[in-house]
C-alpha cells in the first residue's frame, strides 16, 4: 500500500466588529478559517490537491452550519459571538476529516494537521509530486522494469500463439510513465489468471509480473496499451 503524508496549515482570523451581539458580555465577532498545503520545505503553499472542503459549524448556524468551498485557499468567513469545535472536512479522493478548535485568545493563529493519503489515484498523485516526494518514485526505474519484465521464468520461450514480441512489449512498458504503469497493474489485476506470477512489494514500491504467464487476452491488452501511449 503506497501512503504519502502531507502536512496542512488551518490559519484562523477573528476581530471584533461594531454590531449588536446575542449575549452580553461577548461582542460580536467575524472570523475566517482557510486551508494551505506545507511543501516539503515547510513552505506555505496552494492546497491543490484537495477537490474541496466541507466546513461543519456549529448547529446554531441553522442553513449555515455545513458550508462547502471547491477553490483555494478554500476561505470560510463568518460572524458570530462564540467559540466552538467544529469538523473539516478535506476531500480529496477520500474525505479527510480534521477537528478545528474556532477561539478568540489570539487575532490569527494556526494549526497544523498530518493527513496521509492511502493508495492516491493517479491524479491525486501528480498533484502531491508538486509538494514534495512520493514514496515509491526513487524506485520509479525498478518498478517500471518489473512491470515490464518481470521474473525470469522457466516458461521463457516464443509462443507464436500470442502473436507479440515480448521483449519488445517489455522495453515498451518500461517507457511508460508512472499514472500509466498504475493503469498496468490494475490491469494485470483484473486479467490475470491463477498460473499468472505476479508480486507486489509494497513496501519498496514495486510490481513484479511474468510476461510469459500472463493469458494472451491480457498480453494482447498490454500490446494495445502500449502502442496506444507510443511506447513501441
Amino acid at each position: 500500500m503506497r501512503q504519502v503524508k502531507r502536512n496542512v496549515r488551518l490559519v484562523t482570523e477573528q476581530h471584533i466588529i461594531d454590531k449588536p451581539s446575542e449575549v452580553e458580555g461577548f461582542p460580536q465577532r467575524e472570523w475566517s478559517i482557510e486551508v494551505w498545503l506545507l511543501n516539503e520545505k515547510g513552505e506555505q503553499v496552494p492546497a491543490t490537491i484537495f477537490d474541496k472542503v466541507v466546513y461543519r459549524l456549529h448547529p446554531s448556524f441553522g442553513a449555515r452550519a455545513t458550508q462547502t468551498f471547491k477553490n483555494p485557499p478554500f476561505r470560510i468567513q463568518e460572524e458570530g459571538w462564540g467559540e466552538f469545535d467544529m469538523t473539516i472536512d478535506l476531500v480529496a479522493d477520500k474525505t479527510h476529516p480534521v477537528q478545528h478548535d474556532l477561539n478568540f485568545a489570539q487575532e490569527r493563529y494556526e494549526a497544523k494537521h498530518q493527513i496521509t493519503f492511502r493508495n492516491p489515484k493517479p491524479a491525486l498523485l501528480a498533484a502531491l509530486r508538486e509538494s514534495g516526494p512520493v514514496p515509491g518514485d526513487e524506485n520509479g526505474v525498478k518498478a517500471k522494469r518489473a512491470a515490464g519484465a518481470g521474473e525470469e521464468s522457466a516458461k521463457k520461450k516464443k509462443r507464436t500463439e500470442k502473436n507479440v514480441d515480448m521483449d519488445k512489449l517489455a522495453d515498451g512498458l518500461q517507457k511508460l510513465n508512472e499514472d500509466d504503469l498504475l493503469q498496468v497493474v490494475q490491469m494485470v489485476h483484473d486479467n490475470k489468471t491463477p498460473e499468472s506470477y505476479t508480486k507486489n512489494d509494497a513496501e519498496l514500491g514495486e510490481f513484479h509480473v511474468d510476461l510469459y504467464t500472463l493469458p494472451d487476452t491480457l498480453i494482447k491488452m498490454l500490446w494495445d496499451f502500449t502502442v496506444e501511449r507510443g511506447a513501441l
